[in-house]
């Protein structure tokens, strides 16, 4: 496992005490790690934007982190998962649970599985593939994203992935009250939670929906 860079642990296990997090030393190590590998190898595969390096840790890393209270237990799809936001660190935090990390982008998805070799992550599977056409042969309980444009496309893309029991988890910025209202029949909204990211000034919201029981 790469060496992460050791100025940032004391800001890393600043920000995950203020999200309730206590993780152990090897967590630790494998969130540094990931940020080592994202800096060393994100202009190269596209993975964030020039202006994000410096920001890595608060704006993807915790931000990523500020909906770990709102993931069930069992297996994890984290849908356009792109540099591994927000499922990579969500697995490092729950080792033991299998986690699926979904992107069309071949080169996002190559650089993710050397994450997952170098950390050593073994219940983490990234996936090429477009979620439309993403037929696996397991139920998720969760499925997370943060990237897509609305929360009708989000939830019509994995329609086919989610049972009443399945819970998705979409990261907005603002509160998304029109998105809420264009849902389709066939989604119902469970909440809508404000989110506290350590060191970010702005805000953020986590809308948690599940299809309905006839679906």
């Amino acid at each position: 496992m790469p060496p992460g860079n050791p100025q940032e642990r004391p800001a890393l296990e600043s920000g995950l005490a203020e999200l309730g997090l206590a993780p152990d030393a090897l967590m630790l190590d494998r969130l540094l790690a990931y940020l080592s590998l994202l800096r060393r190898w994100g202009r190269t595969y596209n993975l964030v934007a020039p202006g994000e390096f410096d920001h890595l840790l608060v704006r993807h890393l915790l931000d990523s982190l500020s909906i770990h209270a709102h993931r069930g237990d069992g297996p994890l799809l984290d849908v356009g998962t792109g540099a591994g936001f927000p499922g990579l660190p969500l697995a490092v935090m729950r080792p033991d649970e299998p986690v699926v990390l979904l992107d069309s982008a071949g080169k996002k998805v190559r650089f993710l599985r050397h994450v997952v070799r170098e950390l050593g992550l073994e219940r983490v599977e990234p996936v090429h593939e477009r979620v439309e056409r993403f037929s696996p042969g397991t139920d998720f309980s969760t499925i997370t994203s943060r990237a897509f444009s609305s929360l009708a496309d989000f939830a019509g893309s994995v329609r086919h992935l989610a049972r009443p029991e399945t819970r998705l988890l979409a990261m907005k910025g603002q509160s998304p009250d029109k998105e809420l209202a264009a849902l389709p029949d066939w989604v119902r909204v469970i909440s809508v939670e404000p989110l506290a990211v350590p060191g970010l000034d702005a805000r953020r919201h986590l809308a948690i929906l599940a299809a309905t029981p006839e679906t």
